[in-house]
């Protein structure tokens, strides 16, 4: 059971940059002993963004099934309005195209937009998700860098970085993007692995700020909407 709810932390809201289990999102996760995984995920309300959702019950899935002694896994995602659609479509593999056919372009790729961006995901035909995906960790990776910045100041290369909980979560959000993670890469790296030029560092540390502050936000909102929806 330790190994089913330890799969489960590594799977993250793909907004908030948090574990589902951290995130009160994971209701039930039960274990039987002939190897089947029986999962139940909540969300704060009953409009959750479907592609966002989608998203963590395709990665719980994918989390369940790799641990050791599971046989067969299931997940279902529950009071949600689309729940019926986004379970059956993570169940047959079929891809969040299929399970709402003509729906993807509704869904914008980076609803704030980064700077000198006017990007938009418009669909899953050609990458499912991906985009989506894509989108947010870059955002994460920006938050990062602003904690880092915050707690040691702007430091010329990583490796000028004291190790701890702040260098940690920039090397793994770097290394989630393919970014260069080598101590002596340069610190203020953008979201696409671009060295930012001295005379633009103040702008773009004020934008990673906003996002950092937004996503910490939004996972307060979050966990408050979930508190008054199912009590604590």
């Amino acid at each position: 059971m330790n190994g089913l709810w330890a799969a489960l932390a590594t799977v993250r809201d793909p907004e908030l940059d948090e574990p589902i289990t951290d995130l009160g999102f994971v209701s039930s996760a039960e274990l039987t002993d002939d190897g089947h995984a029986s999962v139940r995920l909540r969300l704060p309300t009953y409009f959750c963004a479907p592609n966002f959702a989608y998203l963590m019950v395709a990665d719980a899935l994918d989390a369940v099934r790799a641990v050791p002694g599971v046989r067969s896994a299931r997940v279902r995602l529950v009071d949600h309005f689309a729940a019926e659609e986004i379970n059956a479509g993570v169940a047959a593999g079929g891809g969040f195209a299929q399970a709402f056919p003509g729906e993807t372009d509704a869904f914008p790729g980076e609803p704030d937009g980064f700077p000198g961006e006017a990007e938009s995901f418009p669909g899953a035909a050609a990458g499912e998700l991906d985009g989506l995906r894509l989108t947010f960790r870059r955002k994460a990776y920006l938050a990062s860098l602003d904690r880092v910045v915050r707690r040691w100041g702007r430091r010329a290369r990583v490796a000028d970085v004291p190790d701890g909980p702040e260098l940690a979560g920039l090397l793994r959000r770097r290394a989630e993007l393919g970014l260069d993670c080598s101590p002596g890469s340069p610190l203020l790296l953008d979201e696409r692995g671009r060295p930012i030029p001295e005379e633009e560092a103040e702008r773009r540390l004020r934008f990673a700020r906003t996002v950092r502050v937004s996503m910490e936000g939004n996972a307060g909102l979050c966990r408050g909407l979930l508190r008054t929806r199912y009590g604590s």
